[in-house]
């Protein structure tokens, strides 16, 4: 019997050896030919390497990261390598993000890639593109906009495309480096425009998709005061603006959002609302603070004398700033022993006093102060240390019509009538005294009951009248001795 040949005896008896291993081969293969994987035809040609070289943004997945690179696999034998300085923080295996092709290292078969703004490590007139992002250091300014350097070769950014904001003086940036995008070249004529506007408005609407993927409704955020209006102030939390209206600005009360808020500061604030299609936050400023009215009964009962700081001066009296958004009121009727035309009289904004609380009502936020009972009542003893005819020295507080008020002590005033103001007559109070002089006067009347006391300045240069001579003591009656009735007649 003749010999049966190689392949006929493979194909009888052992078809599903053969498979087997070819498929396994195969694999191992990855699609390579022998005479490709012996050297003698390009590894990849056509359209592979035309895939491989395919330049913009690519969806990768991590496989590997050490000191310096990031390994990225984008299926496939396709796979890339990034700069671990692109990175904020490194990232973890597994993990997919997106990567711009910079271009393809044929000699070591991988991908040469850059993080989405991240700015390109080897560019330079051949291999530049509209849109790429590269790495420039300001040189110098002219009129139009600043001169910068990009790997050895001569760029210009006009001045509107510096900042995302207006500078008046754009000087400040020579001798800055800062990631740039490509808008305009001419390799013949090696012409190059970039923009860094381009860049921060990517990067702002990027931070502003991720703030807004975090943001809730409670939430405290910190953000920076970007605009005052009449209404509000508009804070930047970090792409994404929200409102503070005037009525959440603060506890303490204040006529207009720059009292409270100065563009440029940096506030911590707590959303109120959020509208996630609209992207519009409402915000608050004093909710975000610690509220001074808990726990105000503890720490300001009636009775409690306290130091304060007059922050407005109104008609029926004043308020007193306690705390850091607490107010009391001092009513008008408080403020002195003595009657008062207005409280200005008394108190101007901004001195610092010494009070005592005699109402406290946490729940309507209201508390009432009193200047007077801070201190003792002066008419409760005032017959002893100002007697008739005694001459002291005064302050004149008041001038009116009918006279004037001099202050003998704080809450004690006594009244010159117009016609005790001088040895001539005037026919005006404000002839004779000024507000704030000092005089010297005679008491005339005390009427502890009444609260009053009468002064005259005419008398005071006067000497004291004698004391006036004690009356005769009037002779005691005698008795009238009663008539005897009865008895014996002795006239005989």
């Amino acid at each position: 019997m003749a010999s049966e040949s190689g392949d006929q005896y493979k194909q009888k008896f052992r078809p599903d050896v053969d498979s087997a291993l070819d498929r396994e081969v195969e694999a191992a293969l990855g699609g390579l030919s022998l005479e490709a994987l012996c050297g003698d035809t390009p590894q990849r040609g056509g359209a592979d390497a035309a895939e491989l070289a395919r330049k913009g943004l690519r969806r990768g997945k991590v496989i590997s990261v050490d000191k310096d690179d990031v390994f990225v696999d984008f299926g496939g034998k396709s796979q890339g390598i990034a700069s671990l300085m692109q990175f904020e923080t490194p990232p973890t295996v597994g993990e997919e993000m997106d990567f711009h092709v910079e271009r393809y290292d044929e000699r070591e078969g991988v991908l040469i890639l850059n993080r989405p703004g991240a700015a390109m490590t080897h560019v330079t007139w051949e291999n530049l593109e509209i849109g790429q992002i590269v790495e420039a250091a300001v040189t110098g300014m002219n009129k139009g906009g600043l001169e910068l350097d990009v790997k050895s070769m001569r760029a210009f950014m006009p001045a509107g495309q510096v900042d995302l904001h207006f500078h008046k003086d754009i000087s400040t940036f020579i001798g800055q480096r800062f990631n740039v995008e490509v808008t305009q070249f001419d390799r013949q004529a090696h012409n190059l425009i970039v923009s860094r506007r381009n860049v921060l408005e990517r990067e702002r609407e990027e931070a502003r998709q991720k703030i807004l993927a975090e943001l809730q409704e409670g939430q405290t955020r910190r953000g920076t005061v970007r605009n005052i209006t009449e209404f509000g102030a508009f804070v930047d939390l970090g792409g994404v603006d929200g409102l503070i209206h005037v009525s959440e600005m603060s506890y303490r009360r204040g006529k207009k959002p720059s009292d409270f808020v100065k563009v440029g500061d940096l506030v911590d604030v707590k959303i109120l609302k959020f509208d996630k299609e609209a992207g519009k936050l409402s915000l608050s400023l004093k909710q975000a603070m610690a509220d001074p009215w808990v726990g105000v009964e503890t720490r300001y009962a009636v009775g409690t004398a306290l130091t304060g700081r007059v922050a407005r001066v109104e008609a029926f009296g004043a308020f007193i700033e306690l705390d850091e958004g607490l107010e009391g009121l001092l009513p008008v009727s408080e403020m002195s022993w003595q009657r008062i035309r207005h409280p200005s009289d008394v108190v101007k904004e901004g001195d610092t006093i010494k009070l005592v609380v005699i109402s406290l009502d946490p729940g309507q936020r209201r508390m009432s102060l009193s200047l007077k009972q801070a201190g003792p009542d002066p008419w409760s003893s005032v017959a002893e240390r100002y007697a008739v005819d005694m001459v002291v020295p005064g302050r004149v507080t008041r001038v009116v019509d009918f006279g004037a008020f001099v202050e003998l002590e704080p809450g004690l005033e006594g009244l010159v009538h117009i016609s005790e103001l001088a040895d001539h007559r005037v026919r005006s109070a404000a002839e004779a005294v000024k507000p704030d002089q000092e005089v010297r006067v005679r008491v005339l009347e005390v009427d502890k009951k009444a609260r009053r006391i009468s002064l005259s300045i005419r008398k005071a240069s006067e000497p004291a009248p004698p004391p006036a001579p004690a009356a005769p003591a009037k002779p005691a009656k005698k008795k009238k001795r009663p008539e005897l009735r009865g008895g014996l007649d002795w006239n005989w």
